[in-house]
């Protein structure tokens, strides 16, 4: 009989091995794919945004999806905390723009090894490549977790901690949903965060701004009303099949709940490409240079004012030849260039796939755990935590701090749990 088993290899399950093996001496860990922490590995292109140093209300901020519930775990252990627990095991980490946090050696395996050390130190047993079939719950309060080899261990208390469905290889195929379920929990419905989003545009059909990166711009998502839901300063770029980079993944998630809300495909995203500028400097901008050089075609004129790309469509969709000098040029068309400048509207009708994203969106409930110690409100001495919960943030260390932290309490009180509570 197990104290504790965990399921999942991932940041979660990871830490919450550690946190209940500082508790209790007898613990398990299971992990379905050979290796531990392949999740962290590949994170923050191999070197691992290991959290954030913003202040509490900016990382909420930075979790749309319910990150609020993060309150009450993070007064138990915080960005800070998991800062200290890296760096007291020689991992030093250091500050990068927007307070990510990245191991100094720049390598995601140092920040593996310290929490597999430290499960090796603490004697917890390890299972790798072995599938858990089926969690049930016992008359006595206790569990049994089932394996693919017909082998089943006993355990006071159990930790689902096997992530979402993205990224499905590393392993998280979505095997904890069924287990919550299965326990009498509910799965609000799965949706892919953090993806490149669709667009059924000819000019994206036609691939003619295909791989074009445009820096530090302004994307939005618009309401039925065509007010702006959301918007995200950051860069992006154009692919064959829509949009992508960090402006488009951080408005993704926003796309899927405006199909839910105008239930309807195609919703309209708006692109400003001179975000620090307003409608009358971008025009001042353009009068002057097609002032300096009256006699030069009017693509030559506005040279270096964006990207060459963006510049000839932008004139194509403004109805302008590029071919004409200034003085041809009415100040009607002017205005319609600015206004595409500064507010291009087109079609989007959807993400790729939940296996093509960073992130899942959904997950197991919240108002069925408790935050304070992660444990179900349903199932006594089941604790979930991670990416198989409703919780979702932007990259950039949002996602792993939340992993770390509901594992962490996770573990601490499943290591602490007796059945007469």
């Amino acid at each position: 009989m197990y104290q504790t088993i965990i399921i999942g290899g991932g940041p979660s399950g990871l830490m919450a091995a550690v946190a209940a093996s500082q508790e209790n001496t007898n613990i398990l860990l299971i992990e379905k794919k050979k290796g531990l922490g392949r999740k962290l590995k590949i994170s923050g292109g191999g070197r691992c945004n290991v959290t954030n140093r913003l202040p509490y209300a900016e990382i909420i901020k930075n979790i749309p999806g319910n990150g609020k519930f993060l309150y009450s775990p993070f007064s138990l252990f915080d960005n800070e905390s998991i800062i200290n627990f890296f760096e007291s095991r020689e991992v030093k980490l250091k500050e990068e723009d927007h307070g990510r946090m990245f191991p100094i050696s720049n390598k995601a395996q140092d920040v593996v090894d310290a929490l597999v050390n430290t499960l090796n130190n603490n004697k917890v047993d390890v299972l790798e490549e072995t599938t858990v079939t089926a969690i049930t719950a016992e008359q006595d309060g206790s569990y049994t977790v089932a394996l693919d080899n017909q082998k089943s261990y006993q355990t006071q208390s159990v930790v689902i901690a096997t992530g979402g469905t993205s990224v499905p290889q590393t392993g998280s195929t979505g095997d904890g949903y069924k287990f919550a379920e299965a326990l009498g929990h509910t799965i609000t419905e799965l949706f892919p965060t953090e993806v490149p989003i669709t667009s059924p545009e000819p000019f994206i059909k036609s691939k003619e701004l295909k791989g074009l990166s445009l820096k530090d711009v302004a994307l939005s998502v618009l309401k039925k009303n065509s007010k702006t839901r959301i918007t995200h300063q950051m860069d992006m770029i154009f692919t064959h099949f829509g949009v992508s980079g960090p402006a488009a993944l951080r408005c993704s998630q926003f796309v899927y709940k405006e199909q839910k809300n105008q239930k309807k495909q195609d919703i309209y995203m708006e692109l400003d490409v001179f975000p620090e500028l307003n409608h009358d400097q971008v025009e001042q901008q353009i009068r002057g240079l097609l002032k300096e050089a009256p006699d030069k075609v009017i693509k030559n004129s506005l040279h270096g004012l964006i990207e060459e790309r963006y510049l000839l469509f932008m004139l194509k969709q403004a109805g302008i030849d590029d071919n004409l000098t200034s003085h041809h040029l009415s100040n009607a068309k002017i205005t319609d260039l600015v206004n595409l400048f500064k507010g291009f509207k087109f079609v989007v009708n959807g993400t790729l796939p939940l296996d093509k994203a960073f992130v899942t969106g959904g997950g197991v409930s919240l108002k069925e755990i408790h935050p304070k110690s992660m444990m179900s409100k349903i199932s006594e001495g089941l604790f979930l935590c991670g990416e198989v919960l409703d919780i979702h943030g932007y990259t950039g260390g949002y996602n792993i701090t939340s992993a770390l932290v509901t594992g962490h309490v996770a573990g601490t009180s499943a290591g602490q749990y007796k059945q007469d509570q």
